[in-house]
């Protein structure tokens, strides 16, 4: 995948489209690699985003399926901590571009 450029400033991707340095990631990354995904960014997309995020910092790795809905759900709600709701954001794996797009690393059990 090629790589992105963001204000002029040249940002490294892997094969699969995840930063390489996720010291890279900005708001601004976020837009492009949505973009990317043919996803455009509302409130709902952020808020799982910052939940990514916070997921990472706490245990020190992406979330897959099952601990992403449980986060959110712990966090956001019941509504949003179900499957359906978290796929109709980050289709088709809602951990795996959900990561890509928060600049986490790709989740470990995912394909």
């Amino acid at each position: 995948m090629p790589d992105l450029i963001i204000d002029g400033k040249e940002i490294a991707l892997d094969k699969e489209g995840f930063l390489r340095n996720l010291d890279d990631w900005s708001p601004a990354v976020a837009e492009a690699l949505a973009s990317q995904e043919n996803i455009v960014l509302n409130g709902d997309h952020w808020d799982v985003i910052r939940l990514l995020q916070a997921f990472y910092r706490e245990f020190e790795l992406s979330p897959a399926m099952r601990p992403l809905v449980k986060y959110v759900g712990q966090h956001l709600g019941p509504d949003k901590g179900r499957s359906i709701f978290l796929m109709q954001l980050f289709p088709p794996s809602p951990a795996k571009i959900g990561s890509k797009i928060a600049g986490l690393p790709k989740p470990t059990n995912c394909l």
